[in-house]
């Protein structure tokens, strides 16, 4: 009874009550299914009830005239109602079976020798049940731990690996695939850095992402993904293997990375190209070195120095907290032996080949169709990937519980 305390208190910490939608039928593991099937307790219903009251007041709040003329603090109340907002449907939904079951007990009960009533009793028991059980599964996996990146904003790049000209295609290939994906969820997306590939595509690209959970999603993205086909230069029909790597990374702030102004170096230069005469004949592009990591960043796409100096920090600050992200998650997954991935940009993920018009995620274990990665159908690969880092934080928990 003190381990299932425990891990009640654990899943309901009030940070881990972040939601996304999630597929609880694909949860296949034995041990998972075994720790889902544990019944709520008091405890339970009790933490639940909590962030239930916790929504409700949230939910007066923004009739408040003062919230309602602060559009910051609107906005901060209409996020955090958001975030408990699935846990607070589900669990009053499982409420409301839950009257429904002990009414149908009762009268069960209360049929004595009248065996049309029992029946019929014991077919409603049967029938709420099952639909219980489900929004306990549901529920339990609403409330695990989650990423604290999950409802930020990212900075997209893709950079063009080993395969000459067919990398810098397949870079571009790639980038449409996104630009889909992004479009079709919602998202604004702008490109804030690129360089152009010789014959078509780019030898990197990078994207400004925003809109709802996006690193929640894209996440599972970042890595190496690998093309076998034959390119368009390819005269004697030979299959090559190229490759271009994806990373995801996720904005942050100041308050994020503390970067020392003595471990920059920024020098100034024209830009060049289309943009008026400023462009042309004043200073307005910048170099920024970051001397620690080597990190180094030109940004020409404003018309002003100062733009150019602020998005470039930017975009550093990205690569630095990427990084710092990067070293964290792969020993967290080193800790639970995660089958999911290490997470680190020099992971192969996946492999397109055009030939079998197959696309392999090397993670999964399993084939998709290349029709629907091209056609930016991305999600159920998405969705698979979510439900297997569920699954394995699910039979971590079940396993320190054995433990302790």
């Amino acid at each position: 009874m003190m381990r299932l305390y425990k891990l009640m208190v654990f899943l309901l910490c009030p940070c881990s009550t972040h939601g996304f939608m999630f597929d609880i039928n694909r949860l296949k593991s034995p041990v998972s299914k075994s720790f889902l099937e544990m019944a709520f307790d008091e405890g339970m219903e009790s933490r639940l009830d909590n962030i239930r009251r916790s929504y409700q007041a949230l939910t007066e709040r923004l009739g408040d005239p003062d919230v309602i003329e602060d559009s910051n603090l609107l906005k901060k109340i209409m996020s955090d109602r958001a975030k408990s907002e699935e846990v607070v449907l589900a669990y009053e939904e499982y409420l409301n079976f839950k009257q429904e079951l002990e009414g149908a007990t009762e009268l069960f009960q209360e049929a004595g020798d009248d065996p049309e009533m029992r029946e019929m009793a014991r077919a409603e028991m049967k029938e709420i049940q099952p639909q219980m059980n489900e929004l306990e599964k549901k529920i339990t996996i609403l409330l695990l731990p989650k990423d604290p990146n999950d409802d930020r904003n990212v900075m997209l790049e893709i950079r063009a690996g080993t395969g000459g000209s067919e990398a810098n295609i397949f870079a571009g290939d790639l980038l449409d695939v996104y630009r889909k994906f992004i479009s079709s969820q919602g998202w604004q997306a702008t490109e804030i850095d690129s360089s152009s590939g010789d014959d078509g595509g780019f030898k990197s690209v990078t994207l400004d992402v925003k809109g709802d959970m996006v690193y929640s999603k894209l996440k599972w993205e970042a890595g190496v993904h690998r093309v076998q086909r034959v390119p368009a230069t390819e005269s004697q029909g030979r299959v090559h293997t190229s490759t271009a790597t994806v990373a995801i990374m996720p904005e942050c702030d100041e308050v994020d990375i503390k970067i020392d102004p003595k471990d920059i170096e920024i020098s100034t230069m024209r830009s060049g190209g289309a943009g008026g005469q400023n462009v042309n004949k004043v200073e307005t592009a910048v170099d920024l070195l970051h001397k620690p990591t080597g990190i180094r960043i030109k940004c020409t796409q404003e018309r002003s120095q100062l733009k150019n100096k602020d998005l470039a920090m930017k975009m550093l600050m990205s690569k630095l907290y990427d990084m710092e992200n990067e070293k964290r998650d792969m020993e967290e997954r080193a800790r639970r032996g995660s089958q999911v991935g290490t997470g680190g940009r020099s992971e192969k993920i996946r492999t397109y080949n055009w030939k079998d018009s197959r696309c392999s995620d090397h993670r999964l274990g399993q084939n998709f169709p290349l029709s629907q990665f091209l056609n930016a159908d991305i999600g159920p690969i998405i969705d698979s990937m979510i439900a297997k880092d569920q699954e394995e934080k699910l039979a971590q928990i079940s396993e320190e519980q054995q433990v302790n």
